[in-house]
């Protein structure tokens, strides 16, 4: 539908480290940039993370801006937020770069909230690794045939998934591409010739972050390719 902010994403990490979804499609999940990395809990209530997250910024909650996908089940979310006084923005999908806007002050969002994809908040947790910035899940299941498959695999649905849990290692890679424009990255633009992208890759361990912008060649990729450019 040529909504903003579609992203090509891949993370990597240690095998065995990062927290596999299972039969969950959806969880839970708060993050946060590096200045309020330390003072959220999903547990807690809306209301106790937005006044934490204001303070660790030195903010008013006032000037806060929360990032929510844009659902019926967040009926209830959004209107507590709005109640106390912070901005929203709603998106359509792609709350994988939500998260990532969440520690980058560039963008002006200070918290993402809501029910997202499970796969989606473990490659958002590797780049917040990356960012320094922090996350917690909590595994929403869809039904009851969800939930009880689950527990049958050993799953506790009640634990909060923090960002240890996520991803285990520090030693994590994530890298985006933008395919539709947004705060995040540039989608892709086509010539004639070729076309140009707009990447972000990071590093855990050094916390390095690499913004890429490449031109690709159509009539030199297509002598070596077998992709018909």
């Amino acid at each position: 539908h040529g909504l903003y902010n579609s992203l090509s994403t891949v993370a990597l990490a240690p095998r065995g480290t990062m927290f596999n979804p299972g039969p969950f499609v959806y969880m839970n999940k708060i993050a946060v940039g590096p200045e309020a990395r330390d003072v959220i809990d999903i547990d807690a209530s809306v209301e106790e993370n937005l006044f934490a997250v204001a303070r660790a910024k030195g903010m008013d909650v006032n000037d806060l801006t929360a990032i929510i996908l844009d659902r019926p089940r967040h009926e209830q979310l959004i209107a507590e937020v709005r109640r106390l006084g912070a901005r929203i923005r709603l998106i359509p999908d792609g709350d994988v770069a939500a998260a990532l806007m969440t520690a980058m002050p560039e963008t002006g969002i200070d918290i993402l909230l809501g029910i997202g994809g499970t796969p989606e908040g473990v490659l958002a947790a590797c780049a917040l690794r990356c960012l320094g910035g922090n996350m917690q899940g909590k595994i929403y299941p869809r039904n009851e045939n969800e939930r009880q498959k689950g527990l049958e695999m050993g799953y506790q649905l009640d634990k909060v998934l923090k960002l240890e849990d996520l991803v285990a290692s520090e030693d994590t890679f994530f890298a985006a591409t933008g395919i539709t424009g947004g705060e995040l990255l540039h989608g892709v633009s086509y010539t004639g010739a070729g076309a140009t992208t707009d990447s972000i890759v990071m590093r855990g361990l050094t916390g390095t972050v690499r913004r890429i912008s490449a031109q690709h060649r159509f009539a030199k990729l297509s002598r070596i390719s077998a992709i018909n450019y």
